[in-house]
């Protein structure tokens, strides 16, 4: 097609991805498109220099290309910087699908696996949000660079997470008051799926106070039933009075209006990309909450996800979590000496980590 032909929409597309490479480091941007089952999506590879690109596969009701898109490169650059401050000899990627109601899922996700096979190993793909066992083990029949969901694969990727969570919230909570004592403490926690339901399940096993916000009414009166949790309407969830807020639903909830509403004295929780801008990072700071990068306290599943494909050893998920708690540890600190957000120092560390590590 000629150049001049090319409608306005395609034009800025094509400008906004090449843009976004540059701006961000991106090796490699492919769309994906399988008309057999009527999948499209993207997979982002931002950093394979240290060793594969890790990343896992999302599946979302996404409003157009263009939010998938910026999802997907969110999301890989975020991988990256999870494997620099985790020191993992692994860099990071991203696989969005959106959701349609005419997917044949059974026949995308065989598409994924051979997408992911063609990369022969620079390229590890799992789980995340929206992808089910039973797309993993599809994913599975096609290539071995994938997280199985059985015995073969790392397992407990879940539950590293959620350690890795509530190890960021102590070291948080010891930060700012030398203490954990759970019994004191109460702890929101936004969304009620995987993560969110077993960052609940540990924090009221170590005695402190949940309360929870679920949109989804069957499983928000599941969990309710099941664990003992109290719920409030997710309208009221960011005036809940607390110490900790910990969302764990979808990323970007942290903007000018939201954090204009919190009551709480942390933001700590389980989702990915939590500040809707890198500037409510430290708007948070100015209201003096304390923020517990998401970058480093989600990073428990690549953790174990790594280790496994590439050292064959499934870490313990206690050593995940306390791996975890030091890394923030030691980013709060310096934040507080150089008073600046953590949000900043946790992304300048890691972005010095990787350029060392990226010395010829």
């Amino acid at each position: 097609m000629p150049a001049d032909s090319r409608t306005g929409p395609q034009k800025k597309m094509g400008i906004h991805v090449l843009e976004a490479m540059a701006r961000e480091g991106f090796e490699e941007i492919v769309a994906l498109h399988d008309s057999a089952s009527n999948l499209r999506g993207f997979l982002g590879i931002h950093d394979s220099r240290v060793g594969p690109a890790f990343g896992g596969i999302r599946v979302w009701n996404y409003r157009d290309e263009d939010e998938a898109l910026l999802d997907c490169l969110r999301l890989a650059r975020a991988m990256t910087r999870k494997c620099a401050l985790a020191e993992l000899p692994a860099g990071g990627a991203k696989l969005v699908l959106i959701d349609r109601p005419d997917l044949d899922r059974r026949a995308a996700f065989a598409h994924v696996g051979d997408v992911v096979d063609r990369m022969r190993g620079r390229f590890y793909t799992g789980p995340d949000v929206g992808t089910r066992d039973e797309d993993l083990a599809i994913v599975a029949e096609r290539t071995r660079f994938v997280t199985r969901p059985d015995a073969e694969g790392p397992g407990e990727l879940a539950d590293a997470t959620c350690a890795g969570v509530v190890a960021g919230i102590a070291a948080a909570l010891s930060h700012l008051d030398g203490e954990v004592d759970w019994p004191r403490r109460r702890i929101v926690v936004q969304g009620l799926g995987g993560v969110g339901r077993g960052v609940a399940a540990r924090i009221l096993a170590l005695g402190g106070r949940v309360v929870a916000a679920e949109i989804d009414p069957v499983r928000a009166q599941k969990a309710s039933h099941e664990l003992g949790i109290e719920l409030v309407d997710p309208a009221t969830e960011l005036e809940q009075p607390c110490d900790v807020f910990a969302p764990c639903a979808m990323g970007g909830i942290l903007h000018d209006l939201s954090v204009a509403r919190l009551r709480c004295r942390i933001v700590a929780g389980g989702a990915n990309n939590v500040l809707a801008k890198r500037i409510h990072g430290e708007r948070l700071h100015e209201r003096g909450i304390l923020y517990a990068p998401d970058v480093v306290i989600t990073s428990g599943a690549v953790i174990r996800g790594v280790l496994f494909h590439l050292q064959g050893r499934r870490e313990p998920v206690s050593e995940i979590g306390g791996r975890i708690g030091t890394v923030l540890s030691r980013i709060l600190v310096r934040a507080r000496e150089e008073n600046r957000s953590p949000a900043a120092v946790a992304n300048d560390e890691a972005d010095e980590r990787i350029a060392q590590t990226h010395v010829p």
